[in-house]
């Protein structure tokens, strides 16, 4: 898992797909321990897309927040982007979120990513208008190659009314 979320964000391996960061971001966009601590944790859930012969191809992970569920470590593998295993792995965790049962969906993306926030727009996601701050000075979520990252959140109702 660890090496698809970084083929898919770091490096050039990265530019062959869409969902690169290789010009905002430098170093690590997760690790092995960050990644086992994900699945340990009871309030979250990871996914996996797989191919028919098991190759990792995809995942996502949702963790619970009351009547909110939050959408993160998103990744498909570059050369595998136009299969649209993204849609189908954001909506099975949305069906995940909905039967815990949550009421909407957050997530944050970095606010530069113009491009990927518009591919969630497209999906039925909005920005609140929030924003949170980048972890500058903390390396485990890599090193910025500019001063002005920050993240937008947004989020979709998961259910009617």
């Amino acid at each position: 898992m660890v090496a698809l979320v970084e083929s898919a964000y770091r490096g050039d391996v990265s530019r062959s797909g869409w969902t690169t960061e290789a010009d905002l971001l430098d170093g690590q966009r997760t690790d092995a321990d960050a990644v086992a601590a994900m699945v340990a944790d009871a309030d979250g859930c990871v996914l996996l897309a797989e191919t028919a012969d098991g190759e990792l191809v995809g995942c996502c992970r949702v963790e619970r927040m009351e009547r909110r569920a939050h959408f993160g470590m998103f990744a498909v593998d570059p050369a595998r982007q136009a299969e649209r295993i993204g849609g189908r792995l954001l909506a099975a965790a949305e069906d995940l979120a909905r039967g815990w049962p949550a009421d909407e969906m957050e997530m944050t993306v970095i606010a530069q990513r113009a491009e990927l926030i518009a591919w969630y727009e497209r999906r039925g996601y909005q920005r609140t208008g929030e924003t949170r701050p980048f972890p500058y000075g903390d390396e485990r979520f890599g090193k910025p190659r500019r001063d002005d990252l920050h993240f937008v959140v947004l989020t979709k109702p998961l259910r009617n009314g």
